[in-house]
């Protein structure tokens, strides 16, 4: 091989890497000044491909000496001599040089925006690890024991109560949990407590999530958990239930991956609180934490065991992977047991590095599905990698919430499909107005695997769509809009105030006959536009697990596709199931399905090694 341009038509014509892969790496090659040298080339083509699929950085390691082109004779260097050319190219920098390329001297190669974004996070993350707030822990018990039941007894941890103490001591937290374990109780009594310590002041509180529809489903989770607080209307009151996501909370600058709030104009806050963080990229969270004063508290609350986030990054994972949750220091486990009477098992020894554990930890207690659930063991059995059992458990006709029905080959796809979607989707299409509409939509959901193929979200909602028109529940003309159709946003609109995940649904307007699209509204019950204003959108009578996140529905019918994918992991099955309220079917292959189900996502990134060793690179 001659060059990097005889190189690159190759690999473009093998869609190796994109054109915008290629590209970048045609640049890099010219900083380099080595031409003879493809050493540079492949690294940077590389490094912008692995971004794209979601990795803060390339591990040199992992690629090296393994050929570019499978079965070809074009190989990716030796490692010693890769990292030598990398080393030794004006291309590439280290940690804080200003290079499009950053090496972290070992076999992490990361663009350099993303060498920022984990270096400022891991930065903010370590300063608030070492910055406890001084409690007076006589108070601090008397407002726990007004806000829990001080009379259960202590054979069984409430880690509801332990994170509510870590989140006032500390003014960076992490809080983890899976479904039905209390998440946002834990936010309300996190917000009140924080009140009710602190008279007198005006504390400012934020709530914001990843996408509008996990916004709207915070606050409305939030009224309803404050009403049942031990404290008068007065505190009530002052506990915020408006949510927003982070990019409206930051200030969105149109035409621009910059915000309004940032290091030199930081957020009037006090506190943050994000739901939903696995959603959450790495370059969005650090840029919100570049955006907070010093003395504010950052709560990151989610569910470590979903699907990471779209974009780079794998944030709220990759912190919960760093260390064992609910095991403390002793100091820490001595003011938990003076407030709460609780004795935790702790480590016998914990160096300075690792007191972020004080900053974790996990809710154990479900309170929405009980030890018999269908539901809950089956997510556990797909967590921990057991796809046997969760066979066997949607197979035994004992557990009513869940099920396993083979799928059926795709030329019979929508006679399979006409039953259940008739049914779950009857109810809205013959509602009277369109919040009782909206409603209903919420009640059942198909969810799919993957976007396209025969069992993807684009031919699935194709086959619904046939289905309601011969069941005469739609009428569909040659136009894109039709009485009854459900769409979800695509892209943040702000001044329309619909963000990205919003469902809507197309109806005439009793008004006057026209076709609106209406959306939920916390005050009115539903807020109407006219198609033309509408933006980015698709229909959603089938939607990928990914775009699921961040809402949940009574029913769900997951539709997994009759081979094997990359994108089939336990992961997405999980995220899945628990989308569910009262009940789920799965319809699958099932030997693709425990595949699937030992299967994990892996994001390469570099911050559990800067937060635990201290290698901000």
């Amino acid at each position: 091989m001659k060059n990097s341009k005889e190189l690159r038509e190759i690999l473009s014509q093998k869609e190796v890497f994109t054109y915008l892969d290629l590209s970048f790496a045609g640049f890099i090659q010219k900083l380099d000044g080595r031409p003879d040298d493809l050493s540079i080339f492949l690294a940077a083509a590389a490094v912008s491909s692995v971004n794209r699929q979601g990795h803060v950085c390339l591990e040199l390691s992992q690629v090296a000496g393994q050929p570019v082109l499978s079965g070809s004779e074009f190989f990716y260097p030796d490692l010693p001599v890769w990292v030598e050319a990398i080393r030794t190219s004006p291309a590439v920098g280290s940690p804080g040089e200003f290079k499009p390329l950053i090496f972290d001297g070992i076999s992490k190669l990361y663009l350099h925006r993303y060498s920022v974004y984990q270096s400022r996070l891991a930065s903010f993350i370590r300063s608030r690890i070492f910055s406890a707030e001084l409690v007076e822990i006589s108070i601090l018990k008397k407002n726990l024991d007004l806000l829990f039941d001080s009379n259960q007894t202590h054979a069984e941890t409430d880690w509801q109560k332990i994170a509510c103490i870590l989140s006032i001591m500390n003014r960076f937290t992490v809080i983890s949990g899976g479904p039905g374990t209390g998440k946002t109780t834990t936010i309300v009594k996190i917000m009140a407590l924080l009140l009710e310590m602190n008279p007198g002041k005006s504390l400012r509180i934020s709530l914001a999530a990843p996408t509008g529809k996990a916004a709207a489903r915070l606050q409305d989770a939030i009224r309803e958990a404050k009403e049942r607080l031990p404290f008068g209307d007065d505190l009530k009151s002052r506990i915020p239930s408006t949510a927003t996501t982070i990019h409206r909370l930051l200030g969105t600058i149109p035409g621009s991956p910059y915000f309004r709030h940032n290091e030199n104009n930081y957020l009037d806050t006090d506190m943050v609180i994000v739901d939903e963080s696995s959603m959450v990229d790495l370059a969005l969270l650090s840029k919100l934490t570049q955006a907070l004063p010093d003395h504010a508290r950052l709560i990151l609350v989610g569910d470590k065991d979903q699907l990471a986030s779209v974009e780079a990054g794998s944030v709220f994972g990759d912190i919960c992977d760093i260390c064992r949750f609910n095991s403390f220091s002793g100091t820490l486990s001595e003011v938990i047991f003076q407030t709460t009477g609780a004795r935790i098992n702790n480590p016998d020894s914990m160096d300075e590095d690792s007191r972020i554990q004080d900053c974790m930890v996990q809710l154990l207690k479900n309170y929405r599905f009980g030890e018999n659930s269908g539901i809950r063991k089956v997510s556990q059995a797909v967590h921990s990698g057991d796809g046997r059992l969760a066979m066997t458990t949607m197979e035994d006709r004992n557990y009513q919430d869940i099920s396993w029905v083979n799928v059926p080959d795709q030329r019979l796809l929508q006679a399979g499909l006409t039953t259940p979607v008739i049914q779950g989707f009857r109810e809205y299409l013959s509602a009277n107005d369109p919040a009782e509409a909206l409603n209903a939509f919420g009640k059942f959901q198909i969810l799919c695997a993957l976007r396209e193929g025969p069992y993807g979200v684009q031919m699935v909602n194709n086959l619904i769509e046939e289905i309601l028109i011969s069941a005469n529940l739609i009428r569909k003309t040659e136009g894109l809009w039709y009485h009854g159709r459900p769409i979800m946003i695509t892209r943040n609109d702000y001044h329309l105030n619909l963000f990205n995940g919003d469902v809507g649904i197309a109806r005439i307007d009793s008004k006057d006959s026209e076709l609106r699209i209406f959306f939920p509204d916390e005050e009115t019950g539903f807020r109407a536009f006219h198609p033309s204003r509408i933006g980015e959108h698709e229909t959603v009578f089938a939607m990928t697990v990914h775009k699921s996140q961040g809402s949940e529905f009574d029913n769900i019918l997951l539709l997994l596709p009759d081979r094997e994918s990359p994108v089939l992991t336990r992961e997405l099955i999980y995220t899945a199931i628990t989308r569910a309220r009262k009940q789920v079917v799965i319809w699958g292959d099932e030997s693709v399905f425990q595949i699937a189900a030992q299967k994990r996502v892996t994001r390469i990134s570099g911050l559990k090694d800067a937060l635990v060793e201290g290698r901000l690179s």
